[in-house]
């Protein structure tokens, strides 16, 4: 979490993102989709975030225009349900370029080399990363999308390509496949499953706001094969397993 801030709960810092006064400072020009550096002001505060309204999202061929926002705080919705805080604080709220995604702002650390870190074996954030990407279906992990921070925290960000039905698990962390998943990671693996299956579950609640019903029942039948196959996958036959660029 942004250094300024990584004492607040998660919930206030949520609150904040919902309801603070939101300026654009700047423009993240090398971002596909429109992605604004901004702050929110918010009980005496300005609070570091970024914003990419759905006005400004480019038309895609696999998933529908205008809910990659959504897909986003369905990514912040897992993260928080396993337990693991990939995801930074997420919002969807209105903005200066309408309704939108915003998400706290993760300065990360500047010393970290992070092909170097893409390739670690031994890293437990960066595997359990591996696993959210699986159950999410992340189709765009690159090396760019780690933010490890200086407290040593491993968040990730844009996860607005992710969700689809078909399975389309694209990224650069491999290096598990096939190997038994972590014990620690079974357990938090059951829980979202059974948050899945309880239909008045915030988890249940947040995902159908954002998702298709068939995008929700394949999002379950990840969950279920992991457990049922108690490994890392493998990639697709016939489906690039490596975002372009990987960086």
């Amino acid at each position: 979490m942004t250094a300024a801030f990584q004492e607040l709960p998660a919930g206030e810092i949520v609150e904040a993102l919902s309801t603070g006064e939101i300026t654009v400072a700047g423009r993240l020009t090398e971002a596909s989709n429109t992605t604004l550096y901004c702050t929110v002001a918010s009980a005496g505060r300005e609070i570091p975030c970024v914003y990419k309204p759905v006005s400004g999202e480019r038309p895609l061929w696999d998933f529908p225009h205008g809910t990659l926002a959504g897909r986003e705080l369905a990514a912040f919705a897992v993260s928080e349900a396993l337990g693991w805080g990939i995801v930074p604080p997420t919002v969807y709220r209105g903005g200066p370029f309408g309704e939108g995604m915003c998400q706290l702002w993760i300065t990360g650390d500047p010393t970290v080399d992070l092909v170097d870190l893409a390739q670690e074996h031994h890293h437990p954030g960066l595997r359990r990363m591996a696993v959210f990407d699986a159950v999410i279906n992340n189709s765009d992990r690159k090396v760019g999308h780690l933010l490890p921070t200086a407290a040593g925290h491993l968040y990730g960000c844009d996860h607005g390509v992710s969700f689809a039905e078909q399975y389309k698990l694209r990224t650069v962390l491999w290096q598990w496949q096939g190997e038994e998943l972590a014990t620690e990671t079974l357990h938090a693996l059951e829980n979202v499953r059974l948050l899945l299956r309880q239909p008045d579950s915030a988890l249940t609640a947040e995902l159908s706001s954002h998702l298709t019903k068939p995008e929700r029942y394949a999002l379950r039948r990840r969950v279920e094969l992991l457990l049922e196959h108690r490994v890392h996958p493998y990639p697709a036959p016939g489906w690039p397993a490596i975002p372009w660029p990987p960086v």
